[in-house]
C-alpha cells in the first residue's frame, strides 16, 4: 500500500499507545497515518503460534479493572479467561495458596496458614488493601515517594513476607526483582489487582491490539515501515520516503523515542521468558506460581493452559517461566534446574518451545516517579507511551488517548 505524501497526523509506532492515539485523533475527523516498523501491530503485546501453542511475547496478563480497557475495548469480544485471585507460593516442596479471602472466602484457612509470613504480616495485607481501595488511583500517584521495598518495610511487613510473596509477585509484574520501583506504581497495581481480575484473551494477548487496530479506518496502518528520522513536521522512513504532517506523534518505547526526538532517555527493564509444553501439568491450579524460596532466577510460573485451554493443543499443556532482569545465559537450562527442584524429574520431559529475551519489557520508574509526563513537545511534535505515564497496559493506552486529545486541541 503506497503512502500519501502528507496528512494531518503521522504516528510512529502501532503499539497500544499509538493505536489509542490514532483512534482519538480519527474520532475528530483528522487524517492519520500510523507507521509500524515490524510486521504486525501491538508493539510488545504480540502472540506467536509455535507447534499449535499460543505464545505471548513475555508472560503478560490484562487487569480488568484498568479504566482504559473498559472504555476503549470490547472486553466481551476478547473472550477473557481469568486466573484465580491470589497466588500459589512454592516453598518446602509444595504450593501454598495465598488467595483473596474477600473474593474466595473458602481459601481463608489456607491463606492464614501459608508459610509466607507471620499472622501480623497477613493482617497488614488486609489493612493495606483497605487503604488503597479507599483512595482513587490519581491520589495514590501523589504524596511522598519511595521504593516499593522501602514502602513495604515502613508499613511493617517483615523481610520474610517481602521475599516470599511481594518480591516474586510484584517483582514479576514490575519486572523488578529488587522492588526498586516507585511506591506509587506499587499502590496502583495493588489496587488494580484487588478490584479486578487478571485475565488472558482466549486468542492470546495480541487479540487486544488487533481489536484496537480494527477500529481504525482502512489504510491507516502501514506495517514494515521503519522510521529513521523525525525532523519537525517531516518523517523520513528507512526506505528514503518522506511524509509531511501538521503533527507528528512518536509512540514507541522510551529509548527509540529518545533517539528520534532527542528527549531524555527513559531506561527499560529487561526480562527473559521461557515456554515449555508438557503432557501432564505440574499443577492443576489457575494461580500464578511464585518462587517462595528466594533463590530464583525464575520469579513466577504459570500453567497457561489451565487458565486458557485455547493456548495449547488438545491433551497438551503450556507452561511459562518468567525471569525478570535475567536476559544473559542459557535461560532454558536455568529454568529447568529451578523447576526440577520444585516438580522433580517430570521437568526433564518438558519440550522447550521458545525463549524470549525482551530488552524493553517496560520503563524503569524509580522514585521520585511522576506520571503524566508532558506529551506535547511543541512545534507539532508529540510523544506517548507507557514511559510517559505508568508502566502498564493502562499507562500505554491512557498516554495514547491523552496525547491524541492534545493533538486535536493543537490542530483545532
Amino acid at each position: 500500500m503506497s503512502l500519501p505524501s502528507q496528512c494531518d497526523v503521522v504516528i510512529v509506532g502501532a503499539g497500544l499507545a499509538g493505536l489509542s492515539a490514532a483512534r482519538e485523533i480519527q474520532r475528530h475527523g483528522l487524517s492519520v497515518i500510523v507507521l509500524e516498523a515490524s510486521d504486525a501491530v501491538g508493539g510488545r503485546v504480540r502472540t506467536d503460534i509455535v507447534d499449535g501453542f499460543q505464545l505471548d511475547r513475555g508472560f503478560q496478563v490484562m487487569l480488568t479493572s484498568y479504566p482504559e480497557l473498559q472504555t476503549q475495548v470490547d472486553m466481551r469480544a476478547l473472550d477473557l479467561r481469568p486466573f484465580d485471585p491470589g497466588a500459589l507460593v512454592w516453598r518446602n516442596g509444595k504450593g501454598h495458596a495465598v488467595s483473596d479471602p474477600f473474593r474466595k472466602p473458602q481459601t481463608l484457612a489456607t491463606t492464614a496458614f501459608a508459610p509466607i509470613g507471620s499472622v501480623f504480616d497477613k493482617a497488614r495485607i488486609v489493612v493495606l488493601r483497605a487503604r488503597v481501595m479507599r483512595r482513587k488511583p490519581a491520589a495514590l500517584l501523589g504524596g511522598q515517594d519511595v521504593s516499593t521495598d522501602v514502602a513495604l518495610r515502613a508499613f511493617g511487613f517483615s523481610t520474610k513476607i517481602i521475599n516470599r510473596f511481594f518480591r516474586p509477585l510484584f517483582g514479576g509484574i514490575q519486572l523488578d526483582p529488587h522492588l526498586a520501583t516507585s511506591r506509587r506504581m506499587f499502590d496502583v497495581i495493588f489496587r488494580s489487582l484487588s478490584e479486578g481480575q487478571s485475565v488472558l484473551p482466549s486468542r492470546g494477548m495480541h487479540a487486544l491490539p488487533l481489536q484496537m487496530a480494527s477500529r481504525l479506518s482502512e489504510g491507516t496502518i502501514h506495517l514494515n515501515s521503519r522510521v529513521s528520522k523525525v525532523d519537525g513536521s517531516t518523517v523520513t522512513l528507512a526506505s528514503g520516503e518522506n511524509l509531511t504532517a501538521r503533527a507528528v506523534v512518536v509512540a514507541t518505547d522510551g529509548p527509540t523515542a529518545s533517539s528520534l526526538l532527542g528527549i531524555p532517555i527513559v531506561e527499560s527493564r529487561k526480562v527473559g521468558c521461557v515456554y515449555f509444553s508438557a503432557d501432564i501439568p505440574p499443577t492443576k491450579e489457575k494461580y500464578v506460581v511464585l518462587d517462595g524460596t528466594g533463590n530464583g532466577p525464575v520469579l513466577n510460573v504459570a500453567v497457561i493452559s489451565n487458565v486458557a485451554p485455547s493456548y495449547a493443543p488438545a491433551d497438551k499443556h503450556l507452561i511459562v517461566a518468567a525471569l525478570p532482569g535475567v536476559t544473559d545465559g542459557d535461560l532454558e537450562a536455568m529454568s529447568r534446574k529451578q523447576l526440577r527442584s520444585w516438580w522433580g524429574p517430570q521437568v526433564d520431559d518438558w519440550k522447550h518451545l521458545r525463549t524470549y529475551v525482551i530488552d524493553h519489557g517496560g520503563p524503569v520508574q524509580k522514585p521520585p516517579f511522576s506520571p503524566r509526563q508532558r506529551v506535547d513537545l511543541g512545534n507539532g511534535l508529540f510523544v506517548c507511551g507507557d514511559h510517559r505515564d505508568t508502566g502498564s497496559i493502562q499507562g500505554a493506552m491512557f498516554s495514547g488517548r491523552r496525547c491524541g486529545e492534545a493533538v486535536v486541541r493543537s490542530l483545532a
